[in-house]
């Protein structure tokens, strides 16, 4: 370790909280930590040289789930973990705007929509259980969430009629994060990149952490990697890749909001006059079960080949850049907030849903610790 005496004193000395992973939920900890402990000495540890995971590559929807997936949802939760589940995507998205500010992550409630495939029933599913679904979700809004739309913006090859969520928006991730990262350093909060932690080890009164640089001692250690969750041991959480795609600008780009389509495995919004798309992790789950970026042809070709067939079919488009994330999912959807021994504590499995729910769980995560 070559460091001198004043970067030991200053950075790797008397830590009383390290934070793994410098994304939503990270940052977010961070903060809840010093405003419970103004006094204490929080470091955040990152592997990548921005945030790695999903927080900085995501598509920023502020969504808390199409109607098609709500109701996929019912399968496998009773009624009132979804209820639940939307209540704390709700609740976290306003702490975001609350923490933030909607002009610092140009937050535009431009209403959500979901296409449906005219060779599924997937629509008359949907539409015949559409009164009851905003039943469930009154309480929420104190209005109903979902109606149904005409097919205004020219898509083909899908049902004539788009279900339409009034509440639904859109942000700027990389604006989000840089205000994030902004408040963190204003706070006197340190965050160091670049740095990945190998191993940790739990001793009476502290956690002893080896990273690829250096080691160092913490009084608590607080994991926040989601998607690369498992490489620390953590079982619950898988990583999956989500790929995505985005236009150069389009003149007289007249599609505005964003859009689910397949039960909300393809995605897309408008940007800067140009479309994102991003999905298909469904025609290859296990080998999109990866903390590897990159992009496959067989999901590239398909995000193509729908622009081309469904989404822009009478619009010359050309593609700027392709990129992927790494999400963290589960048998469950409900993330995995807790204590995994007595000075280590994790917060992870978002299911896709960082945006909505990373502010949340980063203080639920923080909420953890005691003095």
């Amino acid at each position: 370790m070559n460091y001198s005496y004043w970067e030991i004193k200053s950075w790797f000395t008397d830590i009383d909280y390290t934070i793994v992973g410098s994304g939503i939920v990270g940052l977010n900890c961070a903060l809840q930590l010093k405003r419970r402990f103004p006094k204490a000495k929080i470091l955040v540890l990152e592997k990548g040289m921005l945030p790695q995971g999903a927080s900085t590559k995501n598509a920023g929807f502020a969504c808390f789930g199409s109607l098609s997936e709500i109701i996929d949802d019912l399968k496998t939760h009773t009624k009132e973990e979804v209820f639940q589940l939307v209540k704390k995507r709700i609740d976290g998205l306003q702490l975001l705007r609350s923490t933030l500010g909607d002009t610092n992550i140009n937050y535009q409630q431009l209403g959500g929509y979901e296409l449906f495939s005219k060779t599924d029933d997937l629509f008359e599913k949907c539409y015949s259980k559409t009164d009851d679904i905003n039943q469930l979700l009154y309480p929420l809004f104190n209005d109903e969430v979902f109606s149904f739309k005409t097919n205004a913006f020219g898509f083909k090859n899908c049902h004539e009629r788009l279900s339409f969520n009034q509440f639904e928006g859109q942000i700027d991730t990389g604006m989000m994060m840089n205000a994030l990262i902004q408040k963190v350093y204003g706070s006197g909060i340190k965050i160091l990149n670049n740095i990945t932690v190998e191993q940790f080890s739990e001793a009476t009164n502290s956690v002893k952490v080896k990273t690829n640089a250096f080691e160092c001692s913490t009084s608590k250690l607080l994991i926040a990697t989601n998607g690369f969750a498992s490489g620390l041991g953590i079982s619950e959480v898988k990583p999956a890749r989500a790929q995505v795609l985005i236009t150069k600008p389009i003149q007289d780009l007249h599609i505005k909001g964003t859009f689910h389509l397949d039960q909300g495995y393809y995605y897309f919004r408008n940007i800067d006059n140009r479309i994102l798309f991003g999905g298909g992790r469904n025609l290859d789950f296990k080998g999109e079960e990866t903390t590897a970026f990159g992009q496959t042809e067989r999901i590239q070709n398909e995000l193509e080949h729908l622009l081309k067939s469904t989404i822009l079919p009478n619009t010359a488009f050309e593609i700027d850049q392709r990129w992927s994330g790494i999400m963290g999912v589960g048998q469950q959807k409900k993330p995995v907030v807790k204590q995994l021994s007595n000075h280590v504590c994790c917060g992870v499995r978002l299911g896709g849903m960082g945006v909505a729910i990373g502010s949340l769980i980063g203080q639920e995560l923080a909420d953890l610790v005691h003095a």
